[in-house]
């Protein structure tokens, strides 16, 4: 079954639990630092959907962590990609090797989000309630997936894992733009490209609901690129640089990925990537 070009209004509606008032809860970015740090993924997930809106934003206050990275209890084994060797998907274990990857990736992405708003200080307020907003969505994102490897048969931390998307956040912890270009301007950006092919893989073997998830993770993600976008732009325009020239010198200084397709143009230019970055873009692979 052949999945159609994307289209925002096509995906499902599917909502987080009910949200409960917290007390006692910190400034945004003290609370964004608490939750990075957290071991367990499902209690930081279920915590961040829960959080209230409207808390304060202390924007100019240095924070530090006391570890380089993020919580890393009950995650999986951790390998080079080259050593993954997922087994053939018309198998249970392959199916849910194929859901376990997403998860992971949505597990990153959460402390992606919650990296940005706790450790670049100075950037106006929106800037802070934008990216947690981010956050929450990509705990509702990895609740979901994660539930649903559940009723397969397996669980989070079952198979091996790579770190490629927090290493990247490594390389680019002294510099938000570097951040934002790279991050999610690139690597979440091959998510779009990469999602129509992965809910085919599910719709082949018969997995619906898993097809559902990912409609619904694909035009959220959407919104997360676009928000790198807007807040490249805003940073290039700030420092003097020519966005397209600028985005080439920073994949060669630190090293990103090399670009690959086959690319999905309507979701990249839903997410705002301009004519001239698309061009580039093709340009690159």
């Amino acid at each position: 079954m052949k999945v159609s070009n994307f289209s925002v209004d096509s995906a499902p509606v599917l909502s987080a639990p009910k949200r409960t008032p917290a007390i006692n809860t910190p400034e945004l970015r003290q609370l964004a630092l608490r939750w990075f740090m957290h071991d367990d993924p499902v209690t930081k997930a279920q915590a961040l959907m829960q959080t209230p809106a409207g808390l304060g934003v202390d924007a100019q206050r240095e924070l530090n962590s006391p570890s380089p990275q993020p919580g890393r209890g009950a995650l999986p084994l951790l390998v080079p990609h080259t050593q993954i060797k997922p087994p053939k998907l018309n198998t249970p274990e392959g199916h849910a090797a194929l859901v376990h990857s997403v998860v992971h990736i949505e597990r990153n992405a959460i402390d992606l989000a919650l990296d940005v708003v706790w450790r670049f200080s100075g950037m106006p307020e929106d800037f802070y309630r934008a990216w947690f907003q981010v956050a929450q969505e990509e705990a509702l994102h990895f609740s979901l997936l994660s539930e649903h490897l559940q009723t397969l048969g397996f669980g989070y931390g079952d198979f091996p894992a790579h770190d490629g998307l927090w290493e990247m956040a490594e390389r680019t912890q002294n510099d938000l733009l570097a951040r934002v270009a790279l991050v999610p301007r690139t690597l979440e950006a091959r998510g779009l490209d990469a999602s129509p092919a992965v809910k085919n893989k599910l719709l082949s073997v018969g997995d619906l609901r898993g097809g559902e998830i990912l409609d619904l993770i694909l035009r959220d993600e959407v919104g997360h690129v676009a928000l790198g976008n807007r807040w490249y732009g805003r940073l290039c325009q700030q420092r003097g640089l020519e966005p397209v020239a600028t985005f080439a010198q920073l994949r060669q200084q630190y090293q990103a990925p090399r670009m690959k397709g086959p690319f999905n143009l309507p979701a990249r230019r839903a997410a705002d990537f301009s004519e001239a970055e698309l061009q580039a873009l093709l340009t690159m692979a």
